[in-house]
């Protein structure tokens, strides 16, 4: 019997119309495995890297160095407390965008809003959770940044493959 094709899915749409969408994954290994894409309005359908939300946050550091650090705070919380997924498409575990009204001033920096890197970062995180239940590298990033290691540390921790 033919494995049946899942098409991508939208799972989130931002209040700014940015769908954030999942693709099944490649890892054999892993049944569950997934890919997270996200589609501006208008524009064709990308795949985020680790290195897209380190370089945004930068730039939001830039800009107001305490707030942002308390976002990463508060995406290193969220990372701890993510679960390993047996469903497609996955689903958002901790997001609440209540949560997010505290870091509103950081949308007017960057690339992308708060509201996005929040949803992509805990998307990611499941994935990384569902194929790697020990793993620790992408939350790791994310605490090197918070810990303003040298950006060459960072960089290179963010696009490690």
């Amino acid at each position: 019997m033919r494995n049946k094709v899942i098409e991508p899915r939208t799972v989130y749409t931002t209040k700014n119309g940015v769908d954030i969408i999942v693709s099944r994954g490649s890892k054999k290994e892993s049944p569950y495995d997934f890919r997270v894409h996200y589609r501006e309005p208008n524009k064709r359908m990308r795949t985020p890297k680790h290195i897209h939300l380190i370089i945004d946050l930068y730039l939001k550091m830039s800009k107001n160095e305490e707030l942002t650090m308390k976002l990463v705070d508060y995406l290193i919380s969220m990372m701890e407390k993510l679960e390993p997924v047996k469903i497609f498409p996955p689903k958002l575990q901790v997001y609440d965008k209540e949560d997010l009204s505290v870091f509103n001033e950081l949308n007017n920096y960057g690339e992308y809003s708060v509201e996005f890197l929040v949803v992509v970062t805990e998307f990611i995180m499941i994935q990384e959770k569902t194929n790697y239940p020990t793993g620790t590298m992408n939350v790791n990033l994310f605490k090197k940044f918070r810990e303003k290691a040298d950006i060459f540390s960072v960089v290179s921790s963010a696009t490690f493959r």
